[in-house]
């Protein structure tokens, strides 16, 4: 019996190194596959760099980034062009599927990869920076443009240099915003090659050489087993978020809600979902190039709309309130790349809502404050009600439900219907018949 139990110890010993080994061999065989068909922030930045993290940990065989962008934030974009520089597996780039592009940030994403590929009907280039909060104007207006351009050129050039790739052509992608197809890529050295597929691509890549630490090694794509990681909700949520058009929506939301909640005090649910929309505005904002100007008069809007409550304008507010936000909508992005400016279309649909809205909520609470009282002191007069005992002008009547303590300047019977005039310190009311006919007397002082 010792005999077995001792050879089983030896066994479950032996047997964690031997799993371990194991899944090392197994992650040794495996490609960490990432789709990135969206703009570059924030967001997707940290998706990248996380896994690129993880795949070193796991000692993968690479990773493989699919690239379709526009461009992105001049600083997830470095995030992620570092941690490709600092990589121990090679880090693959491939611009893909057909019709995608590389612009932008996503060029010199590309540029940084160890093994970089396109498909056909491709391109890459138009990288030149937008600077975020220093307006628009030309280079030679704007030293802080021509600072950053001359940062942004130099940095191209540096990365083109480090991984053998065509300089000259980086640094116009910068400078001059060119553009170049899948198969010009190749001819100027800018990528390495052109695939249809992924399969097509890691059997081009197969014996590929790329550099670490000083040394040359190869890259070897047989047996390879692909792992696709997708981003998780709560990634691909802060990701939508971060669309100027959903940015845009959501700061309006937030207005819409707050001012519900001004104008309608005690409902709570507007005022919560528009504070929650308007934080997350603000988060959108941070990776967007906002004109703060926009922002001002989006908010002169909200403050127009809300004095339309409390002061009698004859709709002159509204009116500076509507343009007002038109004028900030269209001034809120200050970019001249399509991917980062609000449609249009959204921007019309928004305010001609939103200038609904208001106007509706306003023109509700102007009715609600003429509308004659209906408790209180004051909702007590012009009630009709029955004398039930009259002496010496005062008595009891039913009014309302109840009966009250009453006055009169006229001599009343029990059984008149009765008017109340007004309300007399709280627990007294004032009458006077209904009906003509009923005899005067002069009011006794008392």
């Amino acid at each position: 019996m010792r005999i077995w139990l001792l050879l089983f110890g030896i066994c479950s010993i032996l047997s964690v190194p031997l799993a371990t080994l194991s899944n090392q061999t197994a992650a040794s065989n495996r490609i960490r596959h990432l789709n990135i068909a969206a703009t570059i922030n924030p967001m997707t930045a940290a998706f990248i760099v996380k896994q690129l993290e993880l795949a070193n940990q796991e000692s993968e065989r690479a990773i493989l980034i699919r690239l379709d962008t526009p461009g992105g934030l001049d600083s997830a974009m470095r995030d992620i062009i570092q941690a490709e520089l600092n990589s121990a597996i090679p880090v693959i780039v491939y611009v893909a599927p057909h019709g995608a592009r590389a612009a932008s940030a996503g060029a010199l994403i590309t540029l940084a990869a160890d093994f970089a590929a396109m498909a056909p009907g491709t391109n890459i280039g138009a990288a030149h920076p937008v600077a975020i909060g220093m307006g628009s104007g030309n280079q030679g207006d704007n030293p802080m443009m021509e600072k950053a351009l001359n940062d942004a050129a130099a940095y191209a050039r540096s990365l083109a240099q480090q991984r053998g790739r065509n300089q000259e052509w980086a640094e116009d992608a910068v400078r001059k915003s060119v553009s170049i197809s899948a198969e010009e890529a190749v001819d100027l050295a800018v990528v390495d090659l052109i695939a249809d597929n992924i399969p097509d691509l890691l059997q081009k890549l197969d014996g590929y050489k790329y550099i670490r630490n000083g040394k040359a090694l190869v890259f070897h794509s047989a047996n390879i087993v692909q792992l696709q990681v997708e981003m998780n909700w709560r990634q691909q949520i802060l990701n939508a978020i971060s669309n100027p058009n959903v940015a845009y929506m959501l700061m309006m939301l937030g207005i819409l809600g707050i001012f519900f909640e001004i104008s309608q005090p005690g409902v709570i649910l507007p005022g919560v979902i528009g504070a929650i929309a308007i934080l997350l505005a603000f988060f959108a904002f941070s990776t967007l190039p906002v004109n703060y100007v926009g922002v001002l008069l989006i908010l002169l809007a909200f403050v127009l709309f809300v004095l339309e409550v409390k002061v009698t304008s004859y709709g002159m507010l509204s009116i500076g309130g509507i343009i007002a936000m038109t004028l900030g909508s269209l001034m809120l992005i200050d970019s001249s790349e399509p991917y980062l400016q609000i449609s249009h279309a959204v921007i019309a649909a928004t305010v001609i809502a939103s200038a609904g809205f208001f106007l509706f909520a306003v023109s509700m609470v102007v009715r609600t404050q003429k509308r004659p009282a209906v408790s209180g002191q004051e909702g007590m007069i012009g009630e009709t009600g029955t004398v039930v005992k009259w002496i010496d002008g005062r008595g009891s009547v039913f009014v309302h439900g109840e009966y009250w303590q009453a006055r009169a300047t006229e001599i009343l019977q029990p059984g008149t219907e009765i008017e109340v005039v007004r309300m007399l310190n709280g627990l007294e009311l004032e009458v006077k018949a209904k009906s003509q006919g009923a005899q005067t007397t002069p009011e006794t002082k008392e």
